[in-house]
């Protein structure tokens, strides 16, 4: 670390929304360049900057901030560059020179304490005097909150965005209740909150940690887990475990000692933040943004599920025709399917790969337009849309298109704003949703409150595929609920004995042996003992073997992994795999965000959901033809150039959408040559490598096995050990996920009555 003082000599650049800056500091006859977040620093402001020494190819030597302090100008010359550094709006150096000319070293208590004596400066009027005073009051503050947050360990980043969100209050919070900037500003979470609030003196046992520990073991829960609720027993253990007070509350027979802890609990039921019922027999606590999610889901689905009965014989007459016009044929639990998509409401469609569900929801579209409906088209994921438009001839797009997200840097992950709602609801008549194993419980929420009562709801997905990345079981308690009509597709299609993909994956959902004998071109074993050769081979199959073989790109074949940690995990591998696919060159650009070199023409992937990303579409000439914001977790796209005087990162995404991420924006980013299977829900590839040599048992499933299997359209890999993947077929042990909407769909029925 080094320290270095100087003078804002000039801002190279400047991000208005964030303060990330690059300036020149100077003093006497050094300069140093210095990048990071500043706030609102303007030229001649004097700085004492500590940071990190480092080299750019480029721009040569850099001092990357860690903190910095600010010192007032007093001499003229430096004040005089300050007010006319464009940062007051109104003054330029024309009208600082005066301004500086007049009071001289008095100039700033001038502007504190007598401002309206700035009217004597030629070019200022009362109320432009007015201004300028607030405006660098205003500046001041948040200079002095910026400076009272450093004590407290907080970047210059978080500071900005806890101005913005708390103002001057700031300062009560801290010393009060600093976990409420858990709560209140986006980016903060309960980590940091407990850090500051430990540096303010709260102690360990306060019950406004506990409080706030209660409500984060929830929310990380969900984000871990995909729980909605948990067991109070779970819930606490978790607390305790998480605040590092076992030893404190953990009696001699290794129950918890429940005063101090239950007079906690019941203060955040009564302050409406928790709510417990009673499900399968234990006392189940929801946070209530997921208790009233699914509450919202449950009522929202009922009101949409009206029974609208055709006649039987005239839906045949229709069904006859689809088939003789888009010669195919439908068997009787597809034209099942289809009636009862006219009888109700809501209708469910599962079925495993090459069961026809496309071609049923081709025949759905069909016999909805032919009575003048309109029908909408929607998948989790801008693959998924994408292979519904194909598949179809119909344009589908993400739930978070038609929704119309709002970007809103004051949001959440659990509250985006959405374009189309209860007040602005979708105008269409039927929605056809397919993956819904992968739409978690906000995302189903948001979408039915854009639905008005009348509007059909067709959902489609494979019941045994993992459940969604995010919180939530949603079609699996659908169709548990029995509320509403659903059909199981059980019969084969697609190349039935042909395809090994498919006969493989329906032997393993079945739990069958499976051969690895290669008898399948599309099927293939490799068998590896250790990790090495495992990785040895993957690398290998991916960049000479599989590209030719199934026609596509390097960067389009995809090793998928149980794990992210280990030796055999999606971090060791994205490393070794980025250096085989897309290795260092002086003709490309790099970026250490995090530990993790980015390189221009990097597959990546974005890990959590940012509903205020900018993105836009550009023509063939570079013109931008459509724009938005939202981009979002499981989103892949490639690097196709980074900026390193900004630090800026431009991605192209799957769907043509280009987004530039600056420096903290990045973090959200991570190389996708290897992903976990769970990020891999709807989405498929080419061709799939699942290098299997070791692993918990615990992630080891035969879901996880099945869902990775049916993400390959043309090649699976397996590389490893027989009696791993045999373990995985063997294995139905699935993580209990803790989910209320089967309960509000079916037991609040009866507990209201």
């Amino acid at each position: 670390m080094i320290t270095v003082t100087g003078f804002v000599e000039n801002i190279l650049y400047q991000n208005p929304d964030n303060g990330y800056a690059v300036l020149i500091l100077s003093e006497d006859t050094n300069e140093y360049t210095c990048t990071g977040v500043f706030g609102y620093v303007g030229e001649g402001e004097y700085l004492e900057v500590e940071g990190e020494e480092v080299f750019h190819d480029v721009y040569g030597e850099q001092i990357k901030m860690h903190s910095y302090r600010m010192v007032p100008a007093t001499d003229e010359q430096a004040m005089k560059k300050y007010l006319g550094s464009g940062a007051i709006k109104g003054i330029g150096p024309t009208l600082a020179e005066r301004i500086v000319n007049r009071f001289q070293d008095d100039t700033f208590r001038i502007i504190d304490e007598e401002p309206e004596m700035l009217a004597e400066v030629k070019g200022i009027s009362i109320r432009k005097a007015m201004e300028i005073c607030n405006q660098i009051e205003s500046m001041r503050e948040m200079r002095d909150v910026m400076m009272f947050l450093q004590d407290y360990g907080i970047s210059p980043a978080l500071s900005t965005k806890i101005y913005k969100s708390c103002g001057n209050s700031v300062y009560d919070v801290i010393k009060t209740n600093p976990y409420r900037l858990a709560d209140d500003v986006v980016g903060i979470g309960f980590k940091r909150a407990d850090e500051i609030a430990r540096r303010a003196g709260v102690e360990v046992h306060a019950a406004i940690r506990i409080k706030s520990g209660m409500v984060y073991a929830l929310q990380e829960a969900a984000n871990m887990e995909g729980h909605t609720y948990l067991p109070k027993e779970k819930m606490v253990e978790a607390t305790v475990n998480m605040l590092g007070l076992r030893d404190q509350f953990q009696t001699s027979d290794g129950s918890f000692n429940m005063e101090l802890l239950d007079q906690c609990y019941t203060e955040l039921l009564l302050e409406k933040r928790l709510v417990k019922k009673e499900i399968e027999g234990e006392e189940a606590v929801f946070a209530m943004p997921f208790w009233n999610a699914e509450r919202t889901i449950a009522n929202k689905l009922e009101d949409l599920n009206i029974d609208t009965p055709e006649d039987d014989y005239m839906m045949g007459v229709k069904l006859d025709t689809i088939e003789k016009l888009t010669n195919i044929s439908l068997d009787e639990l597809q034209r099942n399917a289809i009636i009862a998509t006219q009888n109700h409401g809501v209708s469910v469609i599962t079925g495993g790969p090459g069961t026809g569900k496309t071609t049923t929801i081709n025949a759905i579209i069909k016999m909805f337009e032919s009575d003048g409906l309109e029908v909408s088209l929607a998948a989790p994921t801008g693959r998924a849309a994408k292979r519904m438009t194909e598949a179809t001839g119909h344009d589908a797009m993400t739930i978070h298109r038609m929704l119309e997200v709002v970007g809103d840097e004051t949001e959440t992950e659990y509250q985006a704003t959405f374009g189309h709602n209860e007040q602005n609801p979708l105008e269409t008549d039927v929605i056809i949703v397919d993956e819904v194993s992968m739409v978690d419980t906000f995302l189903i929420c948001a979408l039915l409150r854009a639905m008005l009562p009348g509007t059909k709801l067709v959902l489609v997905g494979d019941v045994n595929q993992l459940p969604s990345v995010g919180p939530g079981n949603v079609l699996k308690d659908i169709i548990a609920s029995e509320k509403f009509e659903t059909t199981f597709l059980t019969k084969v299609y697609r190349q039935e004995g042909k395809s090994g993909i498919v006969t493989n994956a329906h032997k393993i959902n079945n739990g069958e042996e499976v051969e690895l004998d290669n008898s399948e071109e599309d099927f293939l074993y490799i068998e590896r003992n250790d990790v090495q050769s495992a990785k040895n081979a993957t690398i290998g199959l991916i960049t000479q073997k599989l590209p030719e073989f199934v026609g596509s790109d390097m960067l389009d074949i995809q090793v998928l992994t149980p794990m992210r940690k280990g030796n055999i995990g999606v971090e060791v591998l994205n490393k070794d795999l980025q250096r085989y696919i897309n290795p260092p060159s002086k003709a490309k650009k790099e970026q250490v965000v995090n530990g993790v070199v980015f390189r221009e023409g990097d597959k990546v992937m974005q890990i959590k959901n940012n509903y205020d990303q900018k993105w836009l579409i550009k023509a063939k000439n570079g013109m931008t033809v459509e724009s938005g914001t939202g981009i979002f977790n499981g989103d892949i796209g490639i690097i196709t150039s980074i900026n390193t005087t900004t630090h800026y990162i431009e991605v192209k995404f799957d769907d043509d959408k280009y987004s530039v991420y600056d420096s903290n924006e990045a973090e959200q980013l991570e190389l996708a040559y290897a992903i976990t299977v769970h990020k891999s829900q709807g989405s498929e590839y080419p061709a799939v490598i699942m290098p299997l040599v070791i692993g918990n048992n615990r992630l080891m499933t035969r879901n996880l096995l099945y869902t990775g299997i049916t993400r390959a359209m043309k090649c699976v890999c397996i590389v490893g050990r027989k009696e791993i993947f045999d373990g995985m077929i063997k294995n139905v042990d699935e993580h209990k996920r803790y989910s209320g909407l089967k309960w509000q769909l079916t037991e609040q029925e009866e507990e209201q009555a």
